[in-house]
């Protein structure tokens, strides 16, 4: 069976490995870098610059753990940039190396779908090859989207794209929006020495995690004297001789060296025949896909962000693996329902399952538990001590609905939420086992103690 995939990002080069496990014959067509925005301009990028930044703040805190230092410790852009480049030329050697591996061809050019079973490829030299094929999988991915009032100069105005490609520190930056890429860029640039101002249509920071988490976040942005301004629309803005003029809906005027946008995505979906084709889009020009992740024209798969559902990289490679199995014949239906996230800021921010909101607004009888991360002896001894786990439950059958986490190594933590969820564990059978001490898990076993009053190291309640 020969199957082609347009796109070598974490959805398509793990659609395509699958396949090849299962005995596919496999080509990847890629007009960029293997990994995608992933690995080239989101995820491994952003966590490369987060670990300097956070290795710097670490190194200005070395009084605090009894280090004698002397000097000021400052970020060197130019050797941070090349430890970052390092790290990614170092995992696109690996799925090259994945490919070779597995025998799967890669194919470097822009893909157009001529028909279910034929697909063109245009090369940069302006060479054209057909490539025969009995599945497709679609897996093209996104790219940052663009503001009218903010042409991309990719200078003054940047993307997260170029936001992690800078050549050096701006003085000042605007971040337009306040999601996941804007605040996490946003502790990074604040980390390096840059004045750091966020601009956010909605109520908060980070509308799509927990209210109470996000609360939260946003005192450690005060603490950090990174300015956020909410319910604010942008209206204009300018670029000037020292950097760009931004003018608000209210009739402020704010200015910056940079101007970050960071307001969402879109889906690449231009020149791949899709309309010739008829496979079927949505009112905001996402792939329309199935559980098995076919499109509307049978053999044509489509998977990651392109299809407009949960734009994470490891939901991506889920699906791609979902749709290589269906195309090569194993039926298997994609599952939503344990999806865990995770924001790299400062601090980190785990979450999985129903936020609070979600739970009120189902009208689902529930409960929370809650632990301080500042009652872990092992956070104290990190000296790391800002943050909250926090677990919804079930109010009759004491089933986990949800879990948030915002402190140390949340990211990873929200894993064991995510398979006591997966489980369908109660939350009693999580606070009844045993977790190591000292440890920063033992806040989510602390946690789901409190569901029940019975957590050892809160305070009694008063009645």
């Amino acid at each position: 069976m020969n199957l082609v995939v347009i796109g070598a990002g974490p959805g398509g080069y793990v659609a395509a490995l699958k396949a090849a496990q299962l005995g596919a014959s496999v080509t990847v067509i890629e007009r960029d870098e293997v990994g995608g925005t992933c690995l080239n301009w989101g995820c491994i990028p952003t966590k490369s610059l987060l670990a300097s930044a956070e290795a710097l703040a670490h190194a200005r805190r070395l009084d605090e753990f009894g280090i004698d230092a002397s000097g000021d410790f400052a970020p060197n852009l130019a050797r941070i940039m090349e430890r970052k480049n390092r790290i990614v030329a170092t995992q696109a050697k690996g799925i090259h190396a994945l490919f070779k591996s597995w025998g799967v061809a890669l194919v470097k050019g822009n893909a157009t779908i001529e028909s279910p079973t034929r697909v063109a490829v245009s090369a940069a030299d302006g060479t054209v090859q057909t490539l025969n094929a009995d599945r497709i999988i679609i897996a093209t991915g996104s790219r940052p989207a663009n503001l009218p009032a903010f042409p991309f100069d990719g200078r003054r105005i940047i993307s997260s794209n170029e936001a992690v490609h800078l050549s050096s520190i701006p003085s000042s930056v605007i971040i337009v929006g306040a999601g996941v890429i804007g605040c996490e860029f946003a502790c990074i640039l604040r980390e390096f020495g840059c004045a750091v101002t966020m601009i956010e249509a909605m109520p908060r920071a980070l509308m799509t995690e927990d209210a109470e988490i996000a609360e939260l976040f946003e005192k450690e942005l005060k603490k950090k004297k990174i300015k956020l301004i909410p319910n604010a629309k942008v209206t204009d803005a300018s670029v000037t001789d020292n950097g760009v003029a931004v003018a608000l809906e209210s009739g402020t005027m704010l200015s910056a060296e940079t101007v970050l946008v960071s307001v969402g995505r879109a889906y690449n979906t231009d020149g791949l025949g899709l309309e010739a084709l008829g496979i079927a889009r949505g009112a905001r020009g996402e792939i329309v896909v199935n559980e098995r992740m076919e499109t509307t024209i049978p053999g044509v798969y489509a998977v990651g962000d392109v299809t407009g559902g949960i734009l994470l990289a490891h939901v991506a490679s889920k699906e791609g693996t979902v749709a290589a199995s269906n195309a090569c014949g194993v039926p298997v239906t994609i599952d939503y329902s344990v999806v865990p996230a995770a924001v790299f800021t400062s601090p980190e921010i785990g979450s999985v399952g129903l936020r609070e909101h979600q739970a009120q607004e189902r009208s689902i009888p529930h409960r929370i538990g809650r632990f301080p991360v500042r009652g872990l002896g092992k956070a104290h001894a990190m000296g790391e001590i800002a943050g909250l786990l926090k677990i919804i439950a079930h109010d009759d059958t004491d089933r986990i609905l949800g879990v948030h986490i915002i402190g140390p190594h949340a990211a990873d933590l929200i894993h064991e939420g995510a398979m006591a969820m997966q489980a369908g564990l109660a939350a009693q059978e999580l606070a009844s086992m045993i977790h190591a001490h000292p440890t920063l898990a033992e806040g989510l076993m602390e946690a789901a103690e409190d569901l029940h009053g019975n957590a050892i190291h809160v305070p009694k309640k008063s009645a």
